[in-house]
């Protein structure tokens, strides 16, 4: 077994830790600030975090727009990235103060429920009010520079061909997920498939 402790470093090519929490769902977050200006940017440190009301969360490292415009207007968006949607969820990661709506091409929606805007290409869309913003910090209580963002959707938008017979078609969706390595990204397919029931 390779074991390390993470403070002392991972003698590794590439920090393993986002390589072992993988495929991971990519948060694709859109939202205004308070001048009304757009920004889109995926997370990839994100996921579903509860049922009733459905919350969901993403980990920004550092203090960017997307966080301050979370907090300042208390609404985001989170929009599924496709493999379809792989290049244009890639040209809105730039750091640059631009509005990446324009910068991928892509069209925005407007939202029902909040005002933050959704990306019109994107088969599902959350809308979704902020619960909270919170500062992660390490076991010893230090600020580790990241800040966690969680939301309650309060409005869902799906393409109605991902829905067959009532139920969500995950595959037909063709998510994009995330992996470890600078680069990698994985999809689903059927082959990969597993179904199991919970025990009693």
């Amino acid at each position: 077994m390779h074991f390390y402790r993470p403070s002392e470093g991972h003698r590794l090519a590439h920090d393993p830790f986002n390589s072992i929490v993988a495929p991971r769902p990519i948060g694709w977050i859109g939202t205004v600030d308070a001048q009304g200006r757009r920004n889109l940017a995926p997370y990839s440190f994100f996921n579903a975090l509860h049922y009733t009301p459905p919350l969901i969360g993403f980990s920004s490292n550092g203090w960017k727009g997307t966080v301050g415009n979370c907090d300042a207007t208390r609404e985001f968006t989170w929009n599924l990235a496709t493999r379809e949607l792989a290049e244009q969820m890639n040209a809105t990661s730039t750091t640059h103060d631009v509005d990446e709506f324009e910068v991928a091409g892509l069209e925005a929606a407007p939202s029902t429920e909040v005002n933050a805007p959704r990306v019109a290409a994107s088969p599902v869309n959350f809308e979704c009010r902020v619960t909270q913003v919170v500062p992660l910090q390490s076991a010893q209580g230090a600020a580790v520079g990241s800040w966690f963002v969680v939301g309650e959707v309060v409005g869902i938008h799906i393409d109605e061909r991902l829905v067959e017979s009532g139920v969500f078609d995950t595959l037909a969706a063709d998510p994009l997920l995330r992996a470890g390595g600078p680069t990698t990204y994985f999809g689903i397919t059927a082959d990969t498939r597993l179904d199991m029931r919970r025990p009693d």
